[in-house]
């Protein structure tokens, strides 16, 4: 074991459980709180005769990882990157943060049992009453007359999520996950020398990444997890990486600068031209080939995580003609083609879109099903259907162009006729939160905002249902004019 550690860098871990427990009613009542800590040791080249004098010691006989770093086995270690005490056997400062946060929490009441706050104190060895002193926030409000504020925690998260995305991107750009999809796991310094980079800033980059869960690290290296392999590798079964690349190169620009929105009125969203920016697959074709074309994969695979679950959201079998305006590869349109064998779907989509589909049609007894034609929604006649399909797209624009075009879908809907209308759903939190940034520069919407625009259009009897983890779906009849 200690061969095996020499020259090397490994971790050690100390899983924690606090168990708070009162009485509430008469009932025990007991609640949980967990945390690990990790500390990074390296050791140093060590000699076998050297080995062997420390085992002859005794002392490494019932330690874990076989030395104690606190005695004779130190000489063995060269570096510590962590808590010491956490190497020793237990990570006490880590634990006493624990216990303040559960203990001392801003702005909220002591969670301990009421026998505990008696007095804040007891008695002594003697029989002497004994006073505890008192706690941070207690000789601040006895200094001042009031307590702080509670800790803005939140607000702080908020502050530092960004990072999170920004090293997904730049993973991404540097193909990391490509580069680790297959053979053995490779070390940091490996992984800098492919990519030529700094051997520390990938190392940072990859622990990222491994805090994020898509990158497992071990004795020997780090190697992709399952959702790396499926989502974030080019060639993936469902890869996203064009997706978050575009979310790299354009979204993120947009977000970055909503301040230009409300100081001088300027819509984020609109180009440097004044182009109004669209759903992603027409948004790409203003980008390079190979920017088009992983994103058209991206959406391709996105489309194919949730088309089922959107085809089989309502009974769709009265129909037997249907036309998915922006349907781009067609993904959801063969989906809908596997659930009803009499349905026959059109994809209405952008020329430059639909030039590059034929790479994403599947094989199968239903392809004849499913046909493409290129137009744009916004401009020419909507090809006739029994059903008409709005997926995923109206997300990207604002309430005028949302208007603009669901107008458009109910001239040309017979009655009898249907739309399905599929978005990610909005919960009423997040839909008060984006309420102002989404009047102009769009956003998520609820089924009550897209169930009452549809009334107000002709559409009667109007459904909603989930259609996988996020998509909602509605399904609207044209009524009589």
């Amino acid at each position: 074991m200690l061969s095996r550690l020499s020259g090397k860098e490994h971790s050690v871990f100390t899983g924690v459980a606090i168990v708070h427990c009162c009485s509430r009613d008469g009932r025990l009542d007991t609640d949980v709180s967990e945390f690990y800590e990790e500390t990074r040791v390296r050791f140093s080249e060590l000699s076998e005769d050297l080995l062997w004098e420390y085992i002859d010691s005794g002392e490494p006989m019932d330690k874990a990882g076989g030395y104690g770093i606190q005695a004779l086995g130190g000489m063995l270690v060269e570096q510590v990157h962590g808590d010491f005490l956490n190497v020793v056997g237990f990570p006490l400062n880590r634990f006493c943060k624990k216990l303040a946060e559960l203990y001392y929490p801003s702005g909220r009441e002591d969670p301990r049992p009421a026998q505990s706050h008696q007095g804040r104190g007891g008695r002594d060895e003697d029989g002497g009453e004994r006073t505890q002193a008192a706690g941070p926030e207690e000789a601040v409000s006895s200094r001042t007359g009031h307590s702080p504020p509670p800790f803005p925690t939140g607000l702080l998260e908020l502050v530092d999520s960004f990072k999170a995305s920004k090293a997904l991107f730049t993973a991404c750009k540097l193909k990391v996950f490509d580069l680790l999809k297959d053979g053995a796991p490779l070390k940091a310094v490996d992984v800098a020398g492919k990519l030529g980079a700094s051997a520390c800033g990938t190392g940072r980059l990859l622990d990222t990444c491994v805090a994020l869960g898509f990158l497992q690290k071990t004795d020997r290296g780090y190697s992709n997890t399952e959702t790396a392999n499926l989502h974030l590798t080019s060639d993936g079964a469902y890869s996203l990486r064009g997706l978050v690349l575009h979310h790299s190169d354009h979204p993120w620009d947009l977000s970055a600068r909503p301040e230009s929105a409300g100081r001088d009125g300027v819509d984020p969203h609109d180009g440097a031209l004044g182009e109004r920016t669209g759903p992603p697959c027409q948004a790409s074709c203003t980008h390079s080939e190979e920017t088009r074309l992983g994103l058209l994969r991206a959406m391709h695979s996105l489309a194919k995580l949730t088309a089922r679950h959107v085809a089989t959201a309502f009974d769709l079998s009265r129909f037997s003609s249907a036309c998915d305006l922006g349907g781009c590869t067609g993904a959801l349109a063969h989906a809908l083609a596997r659930e009803y064998p009499r349905l026959r779907v059109t994809v209405f989509d952008l020329p430059e879109v639909l030039q590059h589909v034929a790479g994403f049609q599947p094989d199968g007894p239903r392809t004849e099903q499913v046909s493409f034609l290129p137009g744009d929604f916004f401009e020419d006649s909507l090809p006739e259907a029994d059903l008409y399909v709005v997926s995923r797209i109206l997300r990207d624009w604002p309430d005028g162009k949302v208007h603009e075009l669901l107008s458009r879908v109910a001239r040309a809907c017979k009655p009898g006729g249907g739309l399905l209308l599929v978005d990610v759903a909005a919960g009423p939190e997040a839909e008060a939160e984006a309420e102002g940034l989404r009047r102009r520069a769009g956003g998520e919407r609820s089924a009550a905002v897209y169930a009452h625009l549809l009334r107000r259009l002709g559409f009667a009897d109007v459904r909603a249902a989930g259609a996988g983890v996020r998509p909602l779906a509605l399904l609207g009849t044209r009524g009589a004019p």
